[in-house]
């Protein structure tokens, strides 16, 4: 069972990179609208996860260096986005008092890395519904 402030973890390149809509132009500013569009969860969680919850949000390449908000702490990969991401994970859940962590991604080379630790996973329409006119 999921603890009152589950630790959530959204791999940013992942998540922006599953929808075409031009991100590859503007990776940061991709990044930053992601960040933008994550604050609500942090308060109400996700789908099945309810809030309040504790969101990272891992950047990598040219989305490094965006700032984190109130609710949306962003951190920078020095290199790849998923060995960090597996490090917050371990981190976390090598805590006496760890709160669960869930990793938002479609990656299922990463998927099986954060499930050794415990992790559970959702998949990137948990924060980023498809467009409309594509959902249909």
């Amino acid at each position: 069972m999921l603890t009152e402030r589950t630790l959530v973890i959204v791999d940013a390149a992942n998540v922006f990179g599953s929808v075409p809509d031009g991100w590859w132009r503007d990776r940061r500013g991709a990044a930053e609208r992601l960040r933008d569009s994550l604050v609500p969860f942090a308060a109400d969680g996700l789908p099945g996860h309810p809030g309040p919850v504790e969101l990272v949000l891992v950047v990598e390449g040219a989305a490094r260096g965006v700032a984190s908000v109130p609710g949306v702490r962003v951190e920078s990969a020095p290199g790849s986005g998923d060995d960090l991401i597996v490090e917050l994970v371990a981190a976390e859940t090598a805590r006496p008092a760890g709160h669960g962590c869930v990793v938002v991604t479609a990656d299922r080379e990463l998927r099986q890395r954060v499930a050794a630790y415990g992790a559970r996973c959702a998949g990137p329409r948990t924060v980023r519904p498809l467009p409309p006119s594509r959902a249909d």
